[in-house]
């Protein structure tokens, strides 16, 4: 009997036990904390899809009518200066009906010097047949026969002047035409890619369709960031303020930069968020040698800056502007904030905290709740 009841009653002691020794022990929460701390707080807008590294001036062209290439004295990557020749199509034909253009221009010149000629000719002999007629030595019939050739050769001269007109737009005509299976260089740069070998036959784009240009020709030195930027952010930009680009090909190294344009409507594509396209230049030149065109690109673009506030990494913030602050007891408890500035990283506090303060960084953890027993999470292993 004796036995039955210390085998009942040593559980409960040991219940009592256990549960004595939490009460005076408890289990701590790990929790990740920082020090409200003092610094810069900047509002930034970033891009909602990832922007591209654009070259500032860049011509993808092709022969405006199709022909077979005869002549590409470029390779691809080469330097080119402006109105040199990057392609040239088989034109025989087209050179021969301008040099016969060129031929009908110096027909039509001679033709008006002999018809004008013969006007002049015409006219002396009008005048000479007046005075004749007021000495009665010509009959009427012969002065009004002298004056009428006088203008039938005076119109031919006119005439003759007139088809050198229409002969010089012939031969501007077939020139234009000529042009057509000419390529040139509207801008110095490099040639980034040349879609066709000699020989090979070229044809325009289809209406609607778009086919690979033939000369792909880029402005070297120059570059500029084009990102989509959500239209609810858009007003808030304009042209000039600061912002900072960010590379993929180069993580880690931010490139100073700046707003040149802000595009002037929406632009509205199926199933994607409507955007602003803004672009934006680098500011330091020695960033330029680095760049290549079509990097992806992020942008921060910088609307105020606040120097010198106190600040909480904005992971920190609950909803309903609060955080949670290990007090000098290690127990939590749940603080209401004033928050100013914000941005990805950086929170400004203007009322609820001191400089100091330690605050948990991972509000959302499991177990987290006001008034439990916490410690800071041990870094050294990290």
């Amino acid at each position: 009997m004796r036995l039955s009841r210390f085998l009942l009653i040593t559980p409960l002691i040991a219940i009592l036990a256990w549960w004595f020794w939490q009460q005076q022990h408890p289990t701590l929460l790990e929790v990740s904390v920082t020090n409200v701390s003092r610094g810069v707080v900047e509002s930034t807008v970033a891009n909602t899809r990832a922007g591209t590294v654009k070259a500032c001036r860049r011509a993808r062209m092709s022969p405006s009518i199709g022909g077979q290439i005869s002549a590409l004295p470029f390779a691809k990557g080469a330097q080119v200066k402006t109105g040199e020749v990057l392609l040239r199509l088989w034109n025989h034909d087209l050179q021969a009906s301008l040099d016969a253009a060129d031929k009908g221009v110096q027909a039509a010149r001679a033709q008006r010097s002999a018809a004008c000629l013969q006007a002049e000719e015409a006219q002396r002999a009008a005048e000479r047949a007046r005075l004749l007629r007021q000495s009665t030595s010509i009959s009427v019939q012969e002065l009004d026969k002298a004056n009428t050739n006088a203008a039938v050769t005076a119109a031919s001269c006119h005439a003759a002047e007139a088809q050198i007109t229409v002969t010089q737009a012939q031969l501007q005509a077939a020139q234009a035409q000529l042009e057509r299976t000419v390529l040139v260089a509207p801008f110095a740069g490099v040639i980034a890619d040349i879609n066709g070998e000699l020989n090979e036959y070229v044809t325009p784009s289809p209406p609607g369709i778009q086919t690979l240009p033939v000369v792909d020709l880029i402005e070297p030195g120059c570059f500029l960031v084009s990102a989509p930027i959500d239209e609810v952010d858009a007003p808030k930009i304009e042209s000039g303020l600061p912002a900072r680009i960010t590379l993929d090909a180069w993580r880690g190294r931010d490139f100073p930069g700046k707003v040149t344009r802000v595009g002037a409507y929406v632009i509205d594509l199926e199933k994607q968020a409507r955007t602003v396209e803004v672009e934006l230049a680098f500011t330091n030149p020695t960033d330029l040698d680095a760049l290549l065109v079509g990097y992806s690109a992020d942008v921060d673009i910088i609307l105020e800056t606040r120097p010198d506030v106190l600040r909480i990494p904005t992971e920190a913030v609950l909803s309903g502007q609060a955080v949670y602050l290990l007090n000098t007891a290690g127990k939590l408890e749940k603080r209401k904030i004033t928050a100013g500035l914000s941005n990805w990283s950086f929170t400004e506090v203007t009322a609820g905290l001191d400089e100091g303060d330690t605050i948990v960084t991972t509000p959302g953890i499991a177990g987290i709740a006001e008034g439990i027993a916490a410690k800071a999470k041990d870094t050294t292993d990290d």
